[in-house]
């Protein structure tokens, strides 16, 4: 790993410069792997933020990125991509070292930001300039025109570093915002890296500003600041909930992306023959275990057909059984460690309530006993599979954010699609049959944002993520991602003024 993306004590980019914190305050950042600090970065405080917040007010307000032309935005996105590319095998080694997935998730995270960077350049570059309104008259004309918000307080979660900020600082830019980014502070590593290449890339001063550091206080002081016109935040639910309160006293816009408690719903005919029955098995394993299940899309709730679950179950806890564990840049490792011990104490406790209320275990449900010496510190739990679920579990209810894959049973479509949707989140599902008529009417009458048929997990940033219910409010990539970062602008003008005489005198 080159110099160029180890970050020192100097994580704070606020107006152009890199700084410390003004109290002079670090964080350590550990390897989950074995424990061990991996590097030491500023943690910013009130100041640092009511600082940069400043600077991306100065530059909205006098500089020249809100005005810039369209197609040089878009170029310069397009040289963010390309740079993105150009450190393809250091950013992904990076991500899998600060995050804990495999080194091949972290190449594929970058493929993705480099997407979505390349799909907001092209979107905005494709946009005419405005929308002609008809108002019924020669004499008047009439567009509806779409401009920047303005402050944008980016706040982004530990799972997805450099993928989750990239939904948000893209489309930010394309609109021509500016911004302050807050990542997480357990895995900012790619985060400060990123801000490296829109400055290499050409981004003017102040534009984009970097505070490393806890949600509170800085993500409260982003949510809560009068300078700031619009929050996105991507995280907790009850994080998002205390953003939300924050950012009410001043009104300002608020996109929020809380997580999910996800369906992955099997019918029998989908496994008839064996090649649909081991790709319904593999697509469960994928579903749930992918990162350890620290995805907000993860299908952690297996609801299978009754006839089939017992088949279905023993293959899945055997495959599950057989997942390699271990540091994620070794080869033949397919699964990392959970990313810090709260994590991990976390998926112990609702794996040990489950049990408690009845759940079956199938497989895992314990730490790894055969890692090698090095690891043994590091935040590693084995895939578990727990059968004999129902509704009432905490298990069932509650997102655990690790590797555990709770299966739950059905005997009708009706029982199918209720049990689906009885959760407080909608954020993601998926559906596995052989029946085309049946995919249609399921996945339309599931209520989550996104539904996959026989597949889990793909996005495409030109279509629209988010969620219903406690999942959040907006969407994020798409067309209606862009349209988060703009206000919209009725311009109506008179082309032949004259006196109305509404009032006689």
């Amino acid at each position: 790993m080159s110099d160029q993306h180890v970050p020192d004590q100097h994580t704070l980019h606020v107006d152009g410069e890199w700084r410390a914190a003004a109290d002079g305050a670090t964080r350590e950042i550990l390897d989950p792997v074995d424990a061990t600090v991996l590097a030491v970065v500023a943690e910013g405080g009130a100041a640092d933020t009511d600082a940069a917040i400043a600077a991306a007010r100065a530059a909205f307000d006098h500089g020249p990125w809100p005005t810039t032309p369209v197609a040089e935005r878009a170029a310069l996105l397009r040289r963010v991509a390309d740079l993105l590319q150009r450190d393809r095998e250091e950013l992904g080694l990076l991500e899998s070292r600060d995050a804990g997935k495999t080194v091949e998730e972290g190449r594929v995270d970058v493929d993705c930001v480099s997407d979505a960077f390349r799909y907001f350049a092209d979107l905005v570059a494709g946009e005419s300039g405005g929308r002609v309104v008809d108002a019924g008259s020669p004499e008047v004309h009439s567009t509806v025109v779409h401009e920047p918000v303005g402050v944008c307080a980016l706040i982004t979660p530990w799972n997805y570093p450099l993928l989750q900020a990239s939904w948000k600082v893209a489309p930010a830019l394309a609109a021509g915002n500016t911004f302050v980014l807050k990542p997480s502070e357990i895995t900012p590593l790619t985060t400060v890296a990123l801000i490296r290449l829109l400055v290499e890339a050409g981004l003017p001063d102040g534009v984009a500003n970097l505070v490393t550091g806890a949600g509170d206080p800085v993500g409260a002081r982003m949510s809560e600041h009068p300078d700031v016109d619009l929050v996105s935040f991507t995280g907790g639910l009850v994080s998002g909930t205390k953003v939300m309160r924050a950012a009410a006293d001043t009104v300002k816009k608020v996109a929020l992306e809380l997580g999910g408690k996800n369906p992955n719903v099997v019918f029998a005919d989908a496994c008839a023959t064996e090649e649909g029955f081991d790709t319904a098995v593999d697509q469960a394993l994928n579903a749930a275990f992918i990162h350890s299940g620290q995805v907000c899309s993860a299908g952690s709730r297996l609801i299978v057909e009754e006839s089939v679950r017992e088949r279905f179950v023993a293959e899945l806890a055997r495959r599950a059984e057989r997942i390699r564990l271990g540091r994620g840049t070794a080869d033949g490792v397919e699964c990392g460690p959970l990313v810090s011990d709260r994590q991990l104490a976390r998926t112990e406790e609702y794996v040990a309530s489950a049990l408690a209320e009845g759940a079956v275990l199938r497989a895992g449900g314990q730490r790894p006993d055969d890692l090698e010496p090095a690891l043994k510190a590091g935040y590693f739990y084995r895939p578990t599979v727990l059968d004999g679920c129902h509704r009432e579990m905490r298990v069932v209810r509650e997102e655990v954010f690790g590797p555990v894959l709770t299966v739950e049973t059905f005997r009708t479509e009706d029982e199918a699609v209720a049990l689906a949707n009885d959760t407080e989140y909608g954020l993601a599902g998926g559906v596995w049959t052989a029946d085309p008529g049946r995919a249609r009417r399921v996945a339309g009458r599931l209520r989550h944002g996104t539904v996959w048929i026989n597949d889990f997990h793909p996005y495409l940033p030109q279509a629209e993520w988010g969620g219903f219910g406690k999942s959040g409010i907006g969407r994020e990539l798409g067309p209606a991602g862009l349209a988060e970062y703009r206000e919209t602008k009725h311009i109506y003008q008179n082309l032949a003024p004259r006196p109305v005489r509404w009032f006689k005198g």
